[in-house]
């Protein structure tokens, strides 16, 4: 078979995590065969699943994190009742400063600091992006782990909500989105919307429907905030055929829709659990059907509606074609993969092999921009580092802004060049990109490294940029912001 170097760049930085460095063989094995290269991950059998000792379901991490919110307060309350006594107002000893009497107050014992437990929740956080990082950086090509993110971006949650939402973030990742990057699309659906984690972001624990047996005795009342995300992020998007009245109606069907709380009332703390003392009664309309009232089923009804709705399709296709192939998709590519989407009933096996397909999709010019996650992964897995401490991650991701699982707000991190391509974020690239330099050894040859990331697909501008750097550190910076390293 021909070899085939530049799309050997493509399989390997538009649809992966850039190749890996050491002995990996990385481009050379994507040049024989790109497309069977990039394929081959998806019939890996549980490809997208992260299993690792240690990393705790979110009922567990829900026990635990009640339990260090217990222990805080009761070091708060233990170190609020040691503290002490205003002392007795005595007649203070005058003191002379030059001829002026000043009074002397003598200092108050302090208190030993309280012991304040361990916080689970930011160890919890860092054990599961750490997981996460390490998955991305030893994968052979990435391509199904660029799936798992760019759902988990869609799909999205912050963990600046609150503890819940922290703690949950890996979690949520792991039970609602991997077990379905290659399975059907309304499957993955209802585990979002039922996972703790999303129903506490967007605060669906607080809905009462109006004519609930809650509502008599709860001053809160109906909250369409995930009902809203749901139409207008999730699935059929801004202008997908829905209207006020729909987010309503919405609304209304997934009251009751929650989690166990500490006290485990309604079940084991931490789960998923129907409250029908919050659901709305009585049939509702939703999008020309009207759901009869059967419960937490009505719900997943009409979730199982919205995901195979034309709309869905068209958004789905619009969104993996920004993501993967060009801010301004090809018309053809866009059509195909909705096309798949509708007739495999949203199979997403079946829309990444479409991709994978198409021609448009690997003829498109490489004017995306890596996304700032991407970035850190590529350059880690380029010189063969599996982390061991997610912190110079977390610092890079802050600087570069695009911190893990912290999206400003529901609609994810953007997605488009305008939003990374800006002078200033370039500048941190750069700055980033010689803090790595910095720290490699005159051992590394950069030239060589080049043959890693690109091969015989490097440009000749490339190749004199960094043969000709001053020193060996100087040249790895420069290829680190090299096209054939920042563009996919």
């Amino acid at each position: 078979m021909a070899r085939d170097p530049q799309g050997a760049l493509i399989a390997l930085n538009r649809f992966g995590f850039g190749a890996r460095g050491g002995a990996s063989g990385d481009i050379v094995n994507a040049a024989s065969d790109p497309r069977g290269y990039v394929k081959a991950e998806l019939l890996r059998p549980q490809a997208a699943m992260l299993e690792l000792p240690g990393l705790q379901a979110t009922p567990e991490l829900a026990q635990a994190m009640f339990a260090y919110q217990l222990e805080v307060r009761t070091a708060r309350e233990a170190a609020a009742k040691a503290a002490p006594a205003e002392p007795e107002q005595k007649p203070d000893a005058p003191a002379m400063v030059g001829n002026t009497a000043m009074t002397v107050q003598p200092d108050a014992p302090k208190p030993p600091p309280a012991a304040m437990p361990q916080n689970v929740v930011q160890k919890t956080y860092r054990a599961e992006a750490l997981a996460r990082i390490q998955r991305a950086t030893i994968a052979e090509g990435g391509f199904v782990e660029r799936l798992v993110v760019f759902w988990s971006n869609h799909f999205c949650i912050s963990a600046s909500k609150g503890e819940p939402a922290r703690m949950w973030a890996g979690s949520f990742e792991r039970e609602a989105i991997r077990p379905h990057v290659l399975g059907k699309f309304a499957d993955m659906l209802r585990a979002v919307e039922q996972h703790p984690a999303m129903l506490f972001l967007l605060d669906n624990q607080q809905s009462i429907g109006p004519n609930s047996r809650a509502s008599k005795n709860q001053k809160r009342g109906l909250n369409e905030n995930l009902a809203r995300e749901i139409m207008e992020l999730h699935t059929l998007g801004v202008g997908g055929g829905y209207g006020q009245a729909d987010v309503t109606s919405l609304a209304r069907i997934i009251t009751g829709w929650t989690y166990v709380g500490r006290e485990g009332r309604l079940g084991a703390p931490g789960t998923f659990v129907f409250n029908a003392n919050a659901h709305e009664p009585g049939p509702q309309p939703l999008l020309g059907k009207t759901y009869e009232d059967t419960g937490v089923a009505q719900g997943e009804a009409a979730l199982a509606d919205i995901a195979r709705h034309p709309s869905t399709a068209k958004f789905i296709a619009l969104k993996l074609a920004q993501h993967f192939v060009a801010d301004a998709p090809p018309s053809a590519l866009l059509a195909r993969l909705e096309s798949v989407f509708r007739k495999t009933d949203g199979d997403l096996k079946a829309v990444a092999l479409a991709l994978l397909d198409a021609n448009e999709a690997w003829q498109a010019p490489v004017t995306k921009l890596r996304t700032p996650y991407e970035y850190l992964i590529a350059t880690g897995r380029l010189l063969a580092r599996i982390p061991e401490d997610p912190n110079r991650y977390f610092a890079g991701l802050q600087a570069l802004g695009q911190p893990l699982w912290t999206p400003a707000g529901p609609n994810g991190f953007p997605d488009s060049n305008a939003a990374w391509a800006v002078p200033e974020g370039m500048k941190l690239r750069l700055d980033l990109a010689a803090q790595v330099s910095s720290r490699i050894p005159d051992s590394i040859d950069p030239r060589e490294l080049l043959e890693v990331v690109a091969g015989e697909a490097a440009s000749t501008e490339t190749r004199q940029t960094v043969a000709r750097a001053e020193t060996r550190q100087q040249a790895l910076a420069l290829l680190l912001m090299s096209p054939e390293f920042q563009r996919r």
